[in-house]
């Protein structure tokens, strides 16, 4: 089973490592999360400008952008494919 994790408290916050903890034992669990805190912003989507995506360790990556952007790009760019 393939696991996709994101979050709005950023790819380097406490909570997300603790959850991907919790579900690795699971399935093949993969994290993309915003660089930054972006907790006003979850539902928005970037339009105006390229996103970046940062490979932070293995399969945990940062985007530069919103958590619906990192979904978007998780599912389209590091999966290739839906998750489970």
């Amino acid at each position: 089973m393939t696991i996709l994790v994101t979050n709005d408290d950023g790819v380097h916050s406490e909570g997300l490592r603790a959850l991907a903890d919790a579900l690795r034992p699971f399935g093949e669990l993969i994290v993309v999360a915003p660089m930054q805190e972006a907790s006003a912003i979850g539902h928005a989507l970037t339009l105006r400008r390229p996103l970046r995506l940062e490979t932070i360790g293995p399969g945990v990556y940062g985007v530069d952008g919103t958590p619906t952007d990192c979904v978007n790009i998780g599912v389209s760019i590091v999966l290739g494919r839906l998750p489970d």
